[in-house]
């Protein structure tokens, strides 16, 4: 099953996209900056490309990043993938789109959590990171996944915050590009609604203002 998951940060996004590897254990989750990463720490040629634009300060271009996302989903997403963190505006949707096809790469799925920004700026404000591992939920402003005597709810590991998500003027600058309906992340998400008025793939809406649990409920039933 090959999906992208849309949300902005803030709306339990990665939460979600664990339970979905926990059903689907074969599913890779294709984080959009790791690939940045994994070809620039291989000195792969799109690797090089890309560092180049990084080393000048400046925003590599789709024509380096979908082929980069492409050739990590055919090499790692061959039972099935998650795509998150891309796209990030209608152009790169639209790019995205022609590419997978011309690729011969289906889209089963597209999720969307919706979470209105102000409760994803308090839910990121009170984001709390475990050590042991980060998609352990803990939130000092949410109830039921409060930490537990300043230590982690789940596993009662170390936890801290990282200091941009402490950054309320970095938060949103985030949340700036994510609800932009014109040309931001929302616009993308628009573009791949349509695509799904067509028939050409499934979409699945969910309300990210539930409890982490009834979220994924939902979001498994809606994928059975």
């Amino acid at each position: 099953m090959n999906t992208i998951i849309f949300g902005p940060n803030g709306s339990g996004k990665g939460t979600q996209g664990t339970q979905l590897r926990k059903k689907y254990p074969q599913m890779a989750h294709i984080e959009s900056g790791a690939i940045f990463r994994e070809h620039t720490k291989n000195g792969t040629e799109l690797g090089k490309k890309a560092q180049a634009y990084m080393d000048r300060g400046d925003l590599v271009p789709d024509e380096i990043t979908i082929p980069m996302i492409l050739d990590t989903l055919r090499q790692k997403g061959g039972q099935g993938w998650l795509l998150d963190g891309f796209p990030r505006n209608p152009a790169q949707a639209e790019k995205l789109w022609q590419a997978l096809q011309a690729a011969g790469l289906k889209l089963d799925y597209v999720v969307e959590i919706q979470l209105a920004r102000r409760l994803a700026q308090d839910r990121i404000l009170g984001r709390r990171i475990c050590a042991n591992d980060p998609n352990h939920p803990n939130n000092v402003f949410i109830e039921g996944v409060k930490p537990v005597d300043g230590r982690c709810r789940i596993c009662g590991g170390e936890i801290s915050a990282r200091a941009d998500d402490l950054n309320e003027q970095a938060v949103s600058k985030r949340h700036d590009i994510y609800y932009d309906g014109q040309v931001g992340t929302l616009a993308a998400v628009a573009y791949f609604k349509k695509i799904a008025d067509q028939g050409q793939t499934g979409y699945i809406e969910l309300d990210g203002s539930g409890e982490i649990e009834e979220v994924g409920k939902k979001l498994l039933e809606k994928l059975a």
